[in-house]
């Protein structure tokens, strides 16, 4: 009786540890989440994405031409992206960002970008 009240406190400790950790934040205050769009059939996948800021998103293209993920703002710019390669950008600030395929102009998306949310878990 005894050994299963010590095993089940610790494992009770080791949930609460490990719920701790999954919540923990970076030094930088960002949520360490991720993201991923790819590129297929020239269309983006997930192409109106909603995220928090400190997210970093990961563009894949799955296609067999090469492809770009432009910002219309200019703020990012991936430069060529070949068949089976990836683009990343980490989301720093709030705001909507529109982007698109230099070469493919049906190709568009955005990411809508709030704060992070701060305090307690």
């Amino acid at each position: 009786m005894k050994k299963n009240r010590l095993l089940s406190g610790a494992l009770t400790i080791l949930v609460a540890c490990g719920l701790f950790m999954a919540c923990k934040k970076d030094n930088n205050g960002n949520n360490n989440s991720s993201a991923s769009i790819t590129m297929k059939n020239s269309v983006f996948s997930n192409a109106n994405l909603q995220i928090k800021t400190g997210t970093n998103v990961t563009w894949t293209n799955d296609d067999t031409t090469v492809h770009t993920v432009t910002a219309n703002d200019s703020s990012f710019d991936s430069g060529n992206i070949q068949p089976g390669g990836s683009f990343s950008h980490q989301f720093n600030s709030t705001g909507t960002f529109m982007y698109h395929d230099k070469y493919h102009n049906m190709m568009t998306g955005a990411v809508v970008v709030s704060a992070a949310s701060s305090g307690g878990y």
